[in-house]
């Protein structure tokens, strides 16, 4: 029998005897009756049942939204829920629900607490506040019949509020009433408990036959009903497969790292710049704060974003399994359509990468029917190694193109020497269109694919060759 689960619900400490893959959604209103938690889309779009969900670390007390519909019980062990019930104060509105009510940013309410929820994560997101991030902070939100301007107009509001309340300490926003009374103690409620579950050496539903689950934003979307049921390694944060690291000229990041912590490192902003506007072509704010790595790799998906980034990023990936670790390009990760070498019972623990040096030039780029929060038609990467006018090294990855995420071997290799001009270029854009074969979907056709992914290599070679190249010399 797994050792229940526990952890803080809004003000009151919480131990849930039951299945680990129950999500936080079915939890807080089948179990506890908090209705204000709605159920809409099941898979993390509309931001209805959005939560936040804190994690004292290091010292800090760090919070994140995330939809509830996708987040297994098992992921919140030692962590701090809180829905909106947890954002009331009494006999008066918070900051995020007043904002809302002034600008009339609600009509039938349904999206209402979702867009609370999200807003009073912006209030105590511990990165300097801007009114961009603000507006960034209700991405995974859907209203269908109120409109965004006066919701924008709403979260404008709330920035000023939290432009002006200085350092945001748990102080301030409990005096400035952007959280209520309680949260002056859960800092220290959560040390407790998290001393209490190490020495418990929690270890819910051990065995092989254990399904791993990092953030669980592709699994429960595909397989809802069989999560719940199923035996799980809960995988989601672990501290040894967590964060970037850079050493001996390469970065390594935790297979457990999540696409914001990815997006957030300064390590990898720093000698990426661009890496963050990257990332938000991804996925909504909440979904980022859930998905991982791994989980991206593993799912295999033909047009997978991070996958397509990283196989442009010439990474390798780390696996480990009882028979011990084992290292391989993260090409060779994938043998055909939704097809892995990687046995059961190994785990995707780390990606590596070499850090840029002088010359060293990374693009990313993807083309969806919207530019945010939608999935690619065709996605691509480039990374070019120049010395002197001439290509030392490439990595050229493709989505969209092939049944599995693409690194165009040959192309990339045969621009291995080559100086960096107009007919390098063509020669390029014609080699790709022999390693790829597209297939017409909902998301285009097979021309119309080709006819992508020859613009997108060629956008590759203009931005990264520094003005010596023209868009109407390669295409």
């Amino acid at each position: 029998m797994a050792t229940p689960i526990r952890f803080l619900l809004n003000d009151q400490d919480q131990t849930a005897d039951m299945a680990p893959g129950t999500t936080v959604l079915d939890f807080v209103r089948t179990h506890q009756r908090l209705m204000g938690t709605k159920i809409g889309c099941r898979e993390g779009d509309c931001g209805a049942c959005m939560v936040l969900v804190g994690d004292f670390a290091a010292g800090q007390l760090d919070y994140r939204t995330m939809t509830s519909c996708l987040l297994p019980l098992v992921n919140v062990h030692g962590k701090h829920v809180v829905t909106i019930e947890g954002l009331n104060l009494p006999g008066r509105f918070n900051v995020a629900q007043d904002a809302m009510a002034e600008h009339g940013a609600t009509q039938c309410g349904f999206c209402s607490t979702g867009f609370v929820v999200s807003l009073a994560g912006y209030c105590l997101d511990r990165r300097p506040p801007s009114p961009a991030r603000a507006v960034a902070a209700i991405d995974g939100n859907i209203c269908r019949c109120t409109g965004y301007k006066s919701i924008e107009r709403a979260a404008a509001q709330v920035h000023d509020r939290v432009a002006a309340c200085g350092s945001r300490s748990c102080e301030e926003l409990v005096v400035g009433g952007f959280v209520p009374d309680y949260f002056r103690g859960i800092a220290p409620r959560l040390a407790r408990l998290q001393t209490e579950l190490a020495a418990a050496d929690h270890q819910p539903l051990p065995g092989a036959a254990a399904i791993p689950v990092g953030g669980g934003t592709d699994l429960y979307v595909q397989r809802p009903e069989h999560m719940v049921r199923a035996a799980l390694r809960p995988v989601f944060g672990t501290p040894e497969w967590r964060g970037v690291t850079e050493a001996d000229g390469r970065f390594v990041v935790g297979g457990e790292t999540t696409f914001t912590e990815f997006a957030e490192s300064p390590e990898l902003c720093a000698a990426f710049p661009e890496l963050p506007a990257y990332v938000r072509l991804f996925a909504s704010s909440p979904i980022r704060n859930m998905a991982t790595v791994a989980g991206n790799l593993v799912n295999a998906s033909p047009i997978g974003d991070l996958t397509i980034l990283l196989l442009g990023l010439g990474a390798d990936v780390e696996l480990a399994g009882p028979a011990g670790t084992r290292t391989l390009p993260l090409h060779a990760l994938y043998r055909g359509y939704k097809t892995l070498d990687r046995s059961p019972d190994e785990i995707v623990t780390r990606v590596s990468f070499a850090a840029p040096g002088p010359g060293t030039g990374f693009h990313f780029q993807k083309v969806s029917k919207r530019t945010h929060l939608d999935i690619a038609s065709v996605n691509s990467a480039a990374r070019l190694e120049m010395h002197d006018g001439s290509i030392e090294r490439a990595f050229l990855s493709a989505g969209g193109v092939a049944p599995v995420p693409l690194f165009l071997a040959r192309t990339s290799a045969a621009l291995a020497g080559r100086p960096l001009d107009a007919a390098t270029v063509r020669d390029a854009l014609d080699m790709a269109q022999t390693e790829v074969a597209p297939i017409s979907d909902a998301r285009g056709t097979a021309d119309y694919k080709r006819l992508l992914l020859r613009q997108l290599l060629a956008q590759h070679f203009v931005l990264l060759g520094s003005g010596c190249l023209r868009w109407e010399d390669v295409l």
